[in-house]
Protein backbone atom coordinates (compact mmCIF):
# COMPACT_ATOMS: atom_id res chain seq x y z
CA UNK A 1 0.00 0.00 0.00
CA UNK A 2 1.66 3.22 -0.88
CA UNK A 3 2.22 6.10 1.75
CA UNK A 4 2.83 9.96 0.27
CA UNK A 5 6.20 11.11 0.27
CA UNK A 6 8.08 13.51 2.21
CA UNK A 7 7.21 17.26 0.86
CA UNK A 8 3.81 16.15 -0.76
CA UNK A 9 1.67 17.36 2.45
CA UNK A 10 1.68 19.60 4.49
CA UNK A 11 -0.02 22.56 2.85
CA UNK A 12 -2.54 22.79 5.62
CA UNK A 13 0.02 24.38 8.37
CA UNK A 14 1.74 26.85 5.49
CA UNK A 15 -1.97 28.05 4.44
CA UNK A 16 -2.79 28.82 7.52
CA UNK A 17 0.20 30.46 8.48
CA UNK A 18 -0.47 32.70 5.54
CA UNK A 19 -3.65 33.81 6.36
CA UNK A 20 -2.50 34.84 10.30
CA UNK A 21 -0.03 36.89 8.27
CA UNK A 22 -1.56 38.37 5.39
CA UNK A 23 -5.20 38.74 6.22
CA UNK A 24 -6.50 42.20 7.38
CA UNK A 25 -9.04 41.19 10.55
CA UNK A 26 -12.24 43.20 8.92
CA UNK A 27 -13.89 42.53 12.22
CA UNK A 28 -11.27 41.88 14.67
CA UNK A 29 -9.68 39.18 15.79
CA UNK A 30 -12.03 35.79 15.69
CA UNK A 31 -9.95 33.33 17.58
CA UNK A 32 -11.57 32.56 20.96
CA UNK A 33 -14.89 34.60 19.96
CA UNK A 34 -18.08 33.31 21.50
CA UNK A 35 -21.20 33.42 19.30
CA UNK A 36 -22.44 36.56 20.73
CA UNK A 37 -18.81 38.30 20.07
CA UNK A 38 -19.50 37.35 15.99
CA UNK A 39 -20.27 40.94 14.70
CA UNK A 40 -24.11 41.08 13.15
CA UNK A 41 -22.18 42.53 9.86
CA UNK A 42 -19.56 39.72 9.17
CA UNK A 43 -22.47 37.09 9.54
CA UNK A 44 -24.71 39.12 7.26
CA UNK A 45 -21.71 39.60 4.68
CA UNK A 46 -20.90 35.84 4.85
CA UNK A 47 -24.16 34.85 4.10
CA UNK A 48 -24.25 37.21 1.60
CA UNK A 49 -21.36 36.36 0.04
CA UNK A 50 -19.88 32.82 0.97
CA UNK A 51 -22.66 30.74 -1.59
CA UNK A 52 -20.91 31.61 -4.32
CA UNK A 53 -17.33 30.68 -2.76
CA UNK A 54 -19.08 27.36 -1.86
CA UNK A 55 -20.57 26.64 -5.74
CA UNK A 56 -17.22 27.74 -6.98
CA UNK A 57 -15.04 25.15 -4.55
CA UNK A 58 -18.01 22.11 -5.71
CA UNK A 59 -18.68 21.77 -2.16
CA UNK A 60 -22.35 20.78 -1.86
CA UNK A 61 -23.05 22.63 1.35
CA UNK A 62 -26.38 24.00 2.34
CA UNK A 63 -25.12 26.93 4.53
CA UNK A 64 -27.11 27.32 7.93
CA UNK A 65 -24.54 30.03 9.04
CA UNK A 66 -21.71 32.20 7.75
CA UNK A 67 -19.34 35.23 8.68
CA UNK A 68 -16.76 36.70 7.11
CA UNK A 69 -13.61 36.33 8.60
CA UNK A 70 -11.33 39.17 6.88
CA UNK A 71 -9.90 39.80 3.69
CA UNK A 72 -6.10 40.39 2.73
CA UNK A 73 -6.67 43.84 0.63
CA UNK A 74 -3.23 43.86 -0.68
CA UNK A 75 -3.77 40.46 -1.90
CA UNK A 76 -7.20 40.98 -2.73
CA UNK A 77 -8.13 37.52 -0.79
CA UNK A 78 -11.54 36.86 1.31
CA UNK A 79 -12.12 34.66 4.37
CA UNK A 80 -15.14 33.18 5.07
CA UNK A 81 -16.36 30.44 7.77
CA UNK A 82 -19.03 28.64 7.02
CA UNK A 83 -21.44 25.95 9.02
CA UNK A 84 -23.29 23.36 6.43
CA UNK A 85 -26.61 22.73 8.89
CA UNK A 86 -26.84 19.50 11.12
CA UNK A 87 -24.68 16.12 10.24
CA UNK A 88 -22.48 18.41 7.53
CA UNK A 89 -19.04 19.44 8.26
CA UNK A 90 -18.26 23.04 7.99
CA UNK A 91 -15.39 24.95 6.67
CA UNK A 92 -13.29 27.98 6.28
CA UNK A 93 -12.80 29.24 2.57
CA UNK A 94 -10.07 30.92 1.21
CA UNK A 95 -11.32 33.45 -1.82
CA UNK A 96 -8.68 35.25 -4.42
CA UNK A 97 -10.24 38.21 -6.46
CA UNK A 98 -8.96 36.02 -9.49
CA UNK A 99 -8.64 32.44 -9.11
CA UNK A 100 -10.13 28.86 -7.87
CA UNK A 101 -11.09 29.52 -3.71
CA UNK A 102 -9.44 27.31 -1.56
CA UNK A 103 -11.85 25.23 1.23
CA UNK A 104 -10.34 23.99 4.73
CA UNK A 105 -12.85 21.62 6.58
CA UNK A 106 -13.38 22.66 10.27
CA UNK A 107 -10.91 19.87 10.87
CA UNK A 108 -8.32 21.37 9.02
CA UNK A 109 -8.71 24.88 10.23
CA UNK A 110 -8.71 23.74 13.89
CA UNK A 111 -5.35 22.06 13.67
CA UNK A 112 -2.39 24.25 15.01
CA UNK A 113 0.69 24.96 12.26
CA UNK A 114 2.64 24.09 14.44
CA UNK A 115 2.43 22.36 17.78
CA UNK A 116 1.87 25.25 21.09
CA UNK A 117 0.45 27.38 18.97
CA UNK A 118 -2.93 28.54 18.43
CA UNK A 119 -5.19 27.79 15.27
CA UNK A 120 -4.29 30.22 12.25
CA UNK A 121 -7.87 30.77 11.52
CA UNK A 122 -10.52 28.55 13.86
CA UNK A 123 -13.89 27.31 12.98
CA UNK A 124 -16.05 29.66 15.84
CA UNK A 125 -19.87 29.83 14.34
CA UNK A 126 -22.23 27.43 16.64
CA UNK A 127 -22.65 24.79 13.77
CA UNK A 128 -18.75 24.15 14.16
CA UNK A 129 -18.29 23.46 17.42
CA UNK A 130 -17.62 19.91 17.47
CA UNK A 131 -16.42 18.68 13.99
CA UNK A 132 -15.09 15.65 14.98
CA UNK A 133 -18.23 14.30 16.28
CA UNK A 134 -18.85 14.24 12.54
CA UNK A 135 -16.04 12.02 11.57
CA UNK A 136 -17.58 8.90 13.21
CA UNK A 137 -20.70 8.13 10.47
CA UNK A 138 -17.58 8.86 8.34
CA UNK A 139 -15.38 6.17 9.53
CA UNK A 140 -17.94 4.01 9.20
CA UNK A 141 -18.90 4.22 5.76
CA UNK A 142 -15.07 3.75 5.86
CA UNK A 143 -15.46 0.24 7.61
CA UNK A 144 -13.95 1.20 10.96
CA UNK A 145 -16.20 1.58 13.83
CA UNK A 146 -14.30 4.43 16.01
CA UNK A 147 -15.45 6.92 18.50
CA UNK A 148 -13.30 9.93 17.56
CA UNK A 149 -11.39 11.23 20.99
CA UNK A 150 -9.41 14.36 18.77
CA UNK A 151 -8.52 14.57 15.10
CA UNK A 152 -6.10 16.87 13.37
CA UNK A 153 -5.56 18.07 9.75
CA UNK A 154 -2.24 16.65 8.22
CA UNK A 155 -2.26 18.26 5.10
CA UNK A 156 -3.36 18.33 1.05
CA UNK A 157 -2.15 16.88 -2.33
CA UNK A 158 -3.77 17.70 -5.67
CA UNK A 159 -6.19 14.53 -5.02
CA UNK A 160 -6.50 13.89 -1.32
CA UNK A 161 -7.01 15.48 2.33
CA UNK A 162 -5.46 13.78 4.66
CA UNK A 163 -6.64 13.94 8.71
CA UNK A 164 -5.73 12.02 11.61
CA UNK A 165 -7.86 10.44 13.99
CA UNK A 166 -7.24 9.02 17.36
CA UNK A 167 -10.36 6.74 18.53
CA UNK A 168 -11.00 5.49 22.00
CA UNK A 169 -9.43 2.61 22.83
CA UNK A 170 -6.12 3.46 21.81
CA UNK A 171 -6.52 2.81 18.00
CA UNK A 172 -5.64 5.73 15.42
CA UNK A 173 -6.32 6.06 11.53
CA UNK A 174 -5.48 8.09 9.05
CA UNK A 175 -8.06 9.35 6.94
CA UNK A 176 -8.16 10.21 3.21
CA UNK A 177 -10.73 12.54 1.45
CA UNK A 178 -11.35 14.20 -1.17
CA UNK A 179 -10.06 17.41 -2.31
CA UNK A 180 -11.65 19.88 -1.07
CA UNK A 181 -13.13 17.48 2.06
CA UNK A 182 -16.44 16.30 1.42
CA UNK A 183 -17.65 13.40 3.40
CA UNK A 184 -19.97 12.71 0.31
CA UNK A 185 -17.42 10.93 -1.35
CA UNK A 186 -15.48 7.95 -1.30
CA UNK A 187 -13.23 7.89 2.07
CA UNK A 188 -10.82 5.25 3.25
CA UNK A 189 -9.49 4.77 6.59
CA UNK A 190 -5.72 3.17 6.80
CA UNK A 191 -4.38 2.35 10.21
CA UNK A 192 -1.70 4.34 12.12
CA UNK A 193 0.06 1.06 12.46
CA UNK A 194 0.42 1.17 8.82
CA UNK A 195 2.36 4.65 9.01
CA UNK A 196 4.34 3.70 11.79
CA UNK A 197 5.97 1.37 10.23
CA UNK A 198 6.22 3.36 6.25
CA UNK A 199 8.73 6.07 5.40
CA UNK A 200 6.32 8.28 4.98
CA UNK A 201 6.73 11.67 6.00
CA UNK A 202 2.79 11.08 7.65
CA UNK A 203 3.44 9.95 11.01
CA UNK A 204 0.45 9.79 13.77
CA UNK A 205 0.71 11.75 16.52
CA UNK A 206 -2.57 11.84 18.41
CA UNK A 207 -1.76 8.76 20.43
CA UNK A 208 1.58 6.47 20.95
CA UNK A 209 1.92 3.28 18.99
CA UNK A 210 2.23 1.50 22.24
CA UNK A 211 -1.55 2.02 22.89
CA UNK A 212 -2.14 1.29 19.08
CA UNK A 213 -0.39 -2.01 19.54
CA UNK A 214 -2.70 -3.16 22.63
CA UNK A 215 -5.04 -3.71 20.02
CA UNK A 216 -3.61 -7.20 19.68
CA UNK A 217 -4.36 -8.06 23.10
CA UNK A 218 -7.63 -8.04 22.20
CA UNK A 219 -7.80 -10.08 18.89
CA UNK A 220 -5.80 -12.28 21.15
CA UNK A 221 -8.48 -12.62 23.95
CA UNK A 222 -11.27 -13.12 20.76
CA UNK A 223 -9.19 -15.94 19.27
CA UNK A 224 -9.42 -18.09 22.47
CA UNK A 225 -6.94 -20.12 22.30
CA UNK A 226 -4.66 -19.08 25.48
CA UNK A 227 -1.99 -17.10 24.09
CA UNK A 228 -1.22 -14.92 27.05
CA UNK A 229 0.86 -12.12 24.69
CA UNK A 230 4.09 -11.92 25.26
CA UNK A 231 5.05 -9.24 22.29
CA UNK A 232 3.40 -7.70 19.55
CA UNK A 233 4.67 -6.93 15.88
CA UNK A 234 1.89 -5.60 13.11
CA UNK A 235 2.78 -7.51 10.47
CA UNK A 236 0.90 -5.57 7.20
CA UNK A 237 -2.21 -5.18 5.61
CA UNK A 238 -3.47 -6.96 2.35
CA UNK A 239 -5.18 -5.60 -0.64
CA UNK A 240 -8.54 -6.35 0.56
CA UNK A 241 -7.85 -4.03 3.85
CA UNK A 242 -7.48 -7.12 6.06
CA UNK A 243 -4.95 -6.44 8.91
CA UNK A 244 -2.64 -9.36 10.22
CA UNK A 245 -1.32 -8.84 13.83
CA UNK A 246 1.76 -11.55 15.41
CA UNK A 247 1.66 -12.45 18.77
CA UNK A 248 4.29 -14.45 21.06
CA UNK A 249 2.73 -16.10 23.79
CA UNK A 250 4.46 -16.66 27.67
CA UNK A 251 3.82 -20.60 26.34
CA UNK A 252 6.56 -20.37 24.11
CA UNK A 253 4.02 -20.49 21.10
CA UNK A 254 2.86 -17.60 18.65
CA UNK A 255 0.52 -16.74 16.36
CA UNK A 256 -0.79 -14.52 13.37
CA UNK A 257 -3.98 -12.82 13.45
CA UNK A 258 -6.29 -11.93 10.59
CA UNK A 259 -9.02 -9.13 11.12
CA UNK A 260 -11.41 -7.56 8.56
CA UNK A 261 -11.39 -3.91 7.92
CA UNK A 262 -14.04 -3.28 10.74
CA UNK A 263 -11.28 -5.27 13.51
CA UNK A 264 -13.27 -8.34 13.81
CA UNK A 265 -11.01 -11.42 13.99
CA UNK A 266 -11.49 -13.78 10.92
CA UNK A 267 -8.42 -16.25 11.02
CA UNK A 268 -6.17 -17.31 13.40
CA UNK A 269 -3.13 -19.04 12.42
CA UNK A 270 -0.25 -20.66 13.93
CA UNK A 271 3.17 -20.01 13.13
CA UNK A 272 3.76 -23.34 11.92
CA UNK A 273 1.25 -22.93 9.49
CA UNK A 274 1.60 -18.78 8.87
CA UNK A 275 4.76 -19.04 6.26
CA UNK A 276 3.37 -17.78 3.45
CA UNK A 277 1.56 -14.78 5.37
CA UNK A 278 3.57 -11.88 4.75
CA UNK A 279 7.04 -13.09 5.67
CA UNK A 280 5.55 -16.01 8.69
CA UNK A 281 6.06 -15.57 12.05
CA UNK A 282 9.15 -13.45 13.48
CA UNK A 283 8.77 -13.15 17.55
CA UNK A 284 9.14 -17.44 17.69
CA UNK A 285 11.19 -20.03 16.95
CA UNK A 286 9.40 -20.41 13.92
CA UNK A 287 11.51 -22.87 12.51
CA UNK A 288 11.44 -25.33 15.55
CA UNK A 289 7.65 -25.21 15.14
CA UNK A 290 8.17 -25.56 11.57
CA UNK A 291 9.83 -28.94 11.83
CA UNK A 292 7.25 -30.18 14.42
CA UNK A 293 4.05 -29.78 11.72
CA UNK A 294 6.50 -31.32 9.26
CA UNK A 295 6.43 -34.36 11.24
CA UNK A 296 3.03 -34.39 11.88
CA UNK A 297 2.27 -33.80 8.12
CA UNK A 298 4.29 -36.61 7.72
CA UNK A 299 2.48 -39.14 9.92
CA UNK A 300 -0.67 -37.87 8.56
CA UNK A 301 0.59 -38.85 5.28
CA UNK A 302 1.54 -42.50 6.02
CA UNK A 303 -1.58 -43.04 8.03
CA UNK A 304 -3.49 -42.12 4.83
CA UNK A 305 -1.56 -44.87 3.20
CA UNK A 306 1.15 -42.75 1.42
CA UNK A 307 5.11 -41.88 1.96
CA UNK A 308 6.34 -38.87 2.12
CA UNK A 309 8.89 -37.23 4.41
CA UNK A 310 7.81 -33.47 4.53
CA UNK A 311 10.43 -31.13 3.99
CA UNK A 312 8.28 -27.99 3.26
CA UNK A 313 4.36 -27.53 3.79
CA UNK A 314 1.95 -24.49 2.63
CA UNK A 315 -1.34 -24.22 3.32
CA UNK A 316 -4.66 -23.34 0.98
CA UNK A 317 -7.11 -20.93 1.93
CA UNK A 318 -10.48 -23.05 3.43
CA UNK A 319 -13.50 -21.83 4.22
CA UNK A 320 -14.55 -24.24 6.48
CA UNK A 321 -12.13 -24.25 9.83
CA UNK A 322 -12.42 -27.77 10.56
CA UNK A 323 -10.85 -28.49 7.04
CA UNK A 324 -7.04 -28.08 6.51
CA UNK A 325 -5.40 -28.27 2.67
CA UNK A 326 -1.58 -28.32 2.65
CA UNK A 327 0.47 -28.79 -0.43
CA UNK A 328 3.77 -30.94 0.80
CA UNK A 329 7.03 -31.49 -0.64
CA UNK A 330 8.65 -34.37 -0.04
CA UNK A 331 12.49 -35.38 0.56
CA UNK A 332 12.87 -37.32 -1.91
CA UNK A 333 11.43 -34.25 -4.46
CA UNK A 334 8.25 -35.54 -5.13
CA UNK A 335 5.00 -33.36 -4.24
CA UNK A 336 1.68 -34.58 -2.67
CA UNK A 337 -1.82 -32.60 -1.51
CA UNK A 338 -2.76 -33.48 2.43
CA UNK A 339 -6.29 -33.07 2.47
CA UNK A 340 -7.39 -32.90 5.79
CA UNK A 341 -11.25 -32.78 8.52
CA UNK A 342 -11.82 -33.18 11.93
CA UNK A 343 -12.64 -36.19 13.41
CA UNK A 344 -11.84 -37.64 9.88
CA UNK A 345 -9.40 -39.87 7.99
CA UNK A 346 -6.99 -37.51 5.88
CA UNK A 347 -6.51 -38.12 2.55
CA UNK A 348 -3.27 -37.71 0.63
CA UNK A 349 -3.32 -37.34 -3.76
CA UNK A 350 -0.30 -37.08 -5.65
CA UNK A 351 0.30 -33.90 -7.74
CA UNK A 352 -0.39 -35.58 -11.02
CA UNK A 353 -3.74 -36.42 -9.87
CA UNK A 354 -4.42 -33.22 -7.30
CA UNK A 355 -5.81 -31.50 -10.08
CA UNK A 356 -8.79 -33.59 -10.40
CA UNK A 357 -9.50 -32.66 -6.39
CA UNK A 358 -9.15 -29.07 -7.37
CA UNK A 359 -5.40 -28.13 -6.52
CA UNK A 360 -2.12 -27.77 -8.18
CA UNK A 361 1.43 -28.24 -6.99
CA UNK A 362 3.70 -25.37 -7.29
CA UNK A 363 6.20 -25.11 -4.91
CA UNK A 364 8.52 -28.21 -5.89
CA UNK A 365 9.44 -29.37 -9.29
CA UNK A 366 7.21 -32.54 -8.93
CA UNK A 367 5.05 -32.05 -12.05
CA UNK A 368 3.31 -35.08 -11.15
CA UNK A 369 3.48 -37.04 -15.20
CA UNK A 370 4.76 -39.85 -13.63
CA UNK A 371 1.93 -40.95 -11.87
CA UNK A 372 -0.37 -40.16 -14.88
CA UNK A 373 2.16 -42.18 -16.71
CA UNK A 374 1.54 -44.85 -14.40
CA UNK A 375 -2.50 -44.93 -14.67
CA UNK A 376 -2.19 -44.73 -18.61
CA UNK A 377 -0.38 -47.79 -18.96
CA UNK A 378 -2.25 -49.72 -16.57
CA UNK A 379 -5.28 -48.87 -18.87
CA UNK A 380 -3.69 -49.04 -22.03
CA UNK A 381 -1.00 -52.16 -22.32
CA UNK A 382 1.97 -51.54 -24.32
CA UNK A 383 1.80 -47.84 -24.84
CA UNK A 384 5.25 -46.20 -24.90
CA UNK A 385 3.74 -42.70 -24.05
CA UNK A 386 5.76 -40.76 -21.51
CA UNK A 387 3.30 -38.17 -20.28
CA UNK A 388 4.67 -34.54 -20.79
CA UNK A 389 1.76 -32.88 -20.26
CA UNK A 390 -1.73 -32.66 -18.81
CA UNK A 391 -5.35 -31.17 -18.36
CA UNK A 392 -8.50 -31.48 -16.50
CA UNK A 393 -10.91 -31.74 -19.23
CA UNK A 394 -14.21 -31.64 -17.17
CA UNK A 395 -16.48 -33.76 -15.34
CA UNK A 396 -19.34 -36.09 -16.67
CA UNK A 397 -22.31 -36.71 -15.77
CA UNK A 398 -21.68 -40.07 -13.36
CA UNK A 399 -19.55 -37.90 -11.75
CA UNK A 400 -15.83 -39.06 -13.12
CA UNK A 401 -13.50 -36.67 -14.43
CA UNK A 402 -11.31 -37.04 -18.33
CA UNK A 403 -7.84 -35.80 -17.80
CA UNK A 404 -6.05 -35.07 -21.14
CA UNK A 405 -2.48 -36.05 -21.24
CA UNK A 406 0.25 -35.53 -24.12
CA UNK A 407 3.61 -37.99 -24.83
CA UNK A 408 7.08 -36.38 -24.98
CA UNK A 409 7.12 -38.56 -28.11
CA UNK A 410 4.64 -36.29 -30.00
CA UNK A 411 2.54 -38.82 -31.25
CA UNK A 412 -0.97 -38.23 -30.17
CA UNK A 413 -2.00 -38.43 -26.61
CA UNK A 414 -5.09 -39.83 -24.27
CA UNK A 415 -7.54 -39.22 -22.38
CA UNK A 416 -8.02 -40.53 -18.82
CA UNK A 417 -10.51 -41.00 -16.89
CA UNK A 418 -11.13 -40.84 -13.41
CA UNK A 419 -13.19 -41.92 -10.32
CA UNK A 420 -12.99 -39.61 -7.32
CA UNK A 421 -14.56 -41.69 -4.76
CA UNK A 422 -14.08 -43.34 -2.38
CA UNK A 423 -10.94 -42.46 -3.98
CA UNK A 424 -9.09 -40.57 -6.84
CA UNK A 425 -8.86 -43.73 -9.70
CA UNK A 426 -8.26 -44.13 -13.32
CA UNK A 427 -10.82 -46.34 -14.92
CA UNK A 428 -10.39 -45.63 -18.43
CA UNK A 429 -8.92 -44.50 -21.41
CA UNK A 430 -9.36 -43.13 -25.20
CA UNK A 431 -7.07 -42.41 -27.59
CA UNK A 432 -7.40 -38.79 -28.84
CA UNK A 433 -7.38 -39.99 -32.32
CA UNK A 434 -10.91 -41.55 -31.04
CA UNK A 435 -12.13 -38.88 -28.12
CA UNK A 436 -12.61 -36.04 -30.81
CA UNK A 437 -11.96 -33.17 -28.22
CA UNK A 438 -8.51 -33.07 -27.48
CA UNK A 439 -6.31 -29.91 -26.95
CA UNK A 440 -3.23 -30.16 -25.99
CA UNK A 441 0.20 -29.63 -28.28
CA UNK A 442 0.27 -33.04 -30.32
CA UNK A 443 -3.00 -34.22 -29.63
CA UNK A 444 -5.01 -32.05 -32.31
Amino acid sequence: MKTPKAGRVGAIGLAMALMATLMVPAYGVSQGKKDADIPKAAREQGAKEAPAVLQAAGLPCQVSDARKIGEDKKNKVNYYEVACGAGQMGYVLQAPAAGAPTAFSCIEANTPPAPGQAPSAPCILPGNQNPKALLQPLMKTAGVECLPESARGIGQTKSNTYMEVACQGGAGYILLASVPFDGAKPLQAQNCLLYDESESNIKCTLSDKTARMAVIDKVAAAANNGCAVKDRRFVGIAKDGSTFYEASCNDGKGYIYKTAVGGNLVETYECAKATQILGGCTLTDARQAQSEQAGLYTRLVSNAGGKCEVEKYALFPTRNPREEVVELVCKDGKGAILMSTAGQKSTVVDCGRAPIAGYKCSMGSDNGFASLTSDLKRLQQGTTCEVSNSRVVGKTDKGTTYVEVACADKLKGYMIEYSSTPAINAVNVVGCAFAGNCKLPGNT
